[in-house]
């Protein structure tokens, strides 16, 4: 009997021991806590990354009135989210094809060198062009902590971290409005760049200390730099017509038809490439699956919207609404809170149902209905009301932030979880960089026309601040035609924002709820066609390699 039950414990312990193997991620122990880890090194460099653009929003007002050149005002954004469209991809097909660790340390360090450049800019010249070199840095930054997650934890298991994942964002979009605004207003705006230093610094000693990824054998192919070129021409070409035109160049001029013309055939030619090149660096087969099309498309639209309220509700709550910098970074609150709670009770949610359609849906209603409301806001509006809609707006950002790239990332085989993430997050950062230039090109030529019809352009240009104590010194008639231009600006600029929050709508009914792959017996989809492409071993697998 006994040698019976000593057998039979065996058995149980070996059952016991190859579930527990099965299981990576779930069962506690070494492994696990590795994972952790190496996920709090991944969240301080998006902190890094994410803080960037929060931080200089809230300083923009401020740079404007210090460096002039109030009609580029829109560039020092653009060309970062510019330059980290066109490198994005770039970035994610050198980490499938020489492993991600030595191409995200890169990428660490380019950013940080921009962002030296960029504090000792002397004139918005200089200023556009190093946030252009940061934006080259910052192009690898999220793409590379995306891509080296869906490698480690199975989308089914991911919400387990997304508490890590929302607490980063919580901190950056809370902190980071308030931070750039006590450094604007105690410090100056440089040190809104030179803040990344020290939080890089940390960035890069954890990362090579903790991340051990599996050395990856280099592929004999050759890095697609002709399609590379052709993206960033296109790319380029396009957002110039959407800067310029209607501005600097009327819409029929030869300039904006010579760059439309060059961004098409520029795409086209890309296309073209992407079909013969060994390794392309977006390879088309992967938008043959409709739901990593449809979640493209959110993420573009939701980017648009995203990064045109960090930049121009700060400017009307600090030219309306009378915000000095540090106020009008927490009167962001409101937004960042509901969006922070939102996401990480999506992600929580999934993770327990493994269901997730509905959440881009709901995301796509409360983003439009937040930003028309946003767009009726006057310069009667109180603080209070503007918060509320505020919050309805971050809920809606809340819904969408996770589900995109989580859906994305299932949709993918997952060898090519590297180009599936970079495409994904340059199709955010394509929409920030549209978003950005439309909406400031309509807010500065209805802050324009409404400044000349009321008489007040010549003394609005030789103050040339947007800033709450620059316009306390104008002439009572002059402040109010501003402010009043202000929320005319801000007005048709949110309407704009809540029409492209109607496409990301649409695209989100069309959403098919594909199984998430996760730790435990293979999953199949079968409706369709569209199967999930990886088995949950590999997955579980791959959880193994840190």
């Amino acid at each position: 009997m006994s040698d019976l039950k000593k057998a039979a414990d065996g058995k149980a312990g070996g059952r016991a021991a190859d579930k527990a193997a099965d299981e990576p991620a779930t069962a506690p122990g070494p492994r696990q806590r590795s994972v952790r880890v190496v996920m709090l090194a991944l969240m301080i460099t998006m902190l890094l990354a994410m803080l960037d653009n929060l931080i200089v929003g809230t300083a923009m007002p401020t740079i404007v009135g210090d460096l002039g050149g109030l009609e580029h005002l829109s560039w020092v954004v653009t060309a970062y989210t510019l330059a980290t469209a066109a490198s994005t991809p770039i970035w994610g097909k050198l980490g499938d094809m020489y492993g991600r660790k030595a191409i995200f340390l890169t990428s660490i360090v380019l950013f940080l060198i921009g962002s030296v450049l960029s504090g000792m800019a002397q004139d918005m010249g200089q200023l556009i062009g190093f946030r252009a070199i940061q934006g080259l840095g910052a192009g690898g930054l999220m793409v590379g902590v995306m891509a080296i997650i869906g490698d480690l934890v199975p989308p089914r298991e991911r919400g387990k971290y997304q508490g890590l994942m929302a607490g980063v964002m919580a901190i950056a979009m809370i902190g980071g409005p308030l931070v750039g605004g006590t450094i604007t207003d105690h410090l100056g705006w440089r040190w809104s760049f030179y803040i990344n230093l020290p939080l890089g610094a940390v960035a890069l000693a954890m990362v090579t200390a903790v991340l051990h990824l599996p050395n990856k054998e280099r592929t004999k192919a050759k890095v697609d730099y002709l399609g590379a070129g052709l993206l960033t021409l296109g790319i380029t070409a396009i957002v110039l017509v959407t800067t310029w035109g209607g501005s600097e160049y009327a819409w029929d001029s030869a300039v904006i038809m010579e760059l439309a013309a060059i961004g098409v055939v520029s795409l086209v030619g890309f296309l073209f490439v992407e079909t013969k090149a060994a390794e392309p660096i977006i390879p088309l087969h992967i938008f043959r699956n409709r739901n990593f099309t449809l979640m493209s498309l959110v993420g573009f639209m939701s980017g648009f919207v995203m990064f045109g309220a960090v930049l121009f509700l700060p400017l009307f709550q600090q030219s309306v609404q009378g915000a000095s910098a540090t106020n009008s970074g927490l009167l962001l609150l409101p937004m960042l809170l509901s969006m922070m709670i939102v996401s990480l009770i999506a992600g929580r949610v999934t993770t327990s149902t493994g269901k997730y359609k509905i959440f881009p849906i709901i995301g796509s209603v409360l983003m439009v209905a937040g930003l028309f409301l946003l767009s009726q806001m006057d310069t009667d509006t109180t603080r209070f009301t503007s918060g509320v809609y505020m919050a309805v707006l971050g809920a809606g950002m809340g819904f969408l932030m996770q589900i995109t790239m989580l859906v994305a990332q299932n949709s993918v085989e997952l060898k090519d979880m590297g180009v599936a993430s970079s495409a994904t997050t340059l199709f955010r950062t394509l929409g920030s960089s549209f978003g950005v230039a439309i909406m400031g090109a309509l807010f500065t030529g209805r802050v324009q026309d409404e400044m000349a019809a009321r008489g007040g352009g010549a003394a609005t240009a030789k103050s040339a601040q947007l800033d709450a104590a620059s316009l306390a010194k104008l002439p009572d008639p002059v402040r109010e035609a501003y402010q009043f231009a202000v929320s005319s600006g801000t007005h048709i600029a949110f309407m704009v924002g809540a029409s492209v929050g109607v496409i990301a709508l649409l695209a989100a009914v069309f959403v098919k709820e594909v199984p998430l792959r996760g730790a435990g017996p293979e999953v199949k989809a079968e409706a369709d066609g569209e199967a999930a492409p990886v088995d949950a071993v590999v997955d579980a697998k791959q959880s193994q390699t840190v």
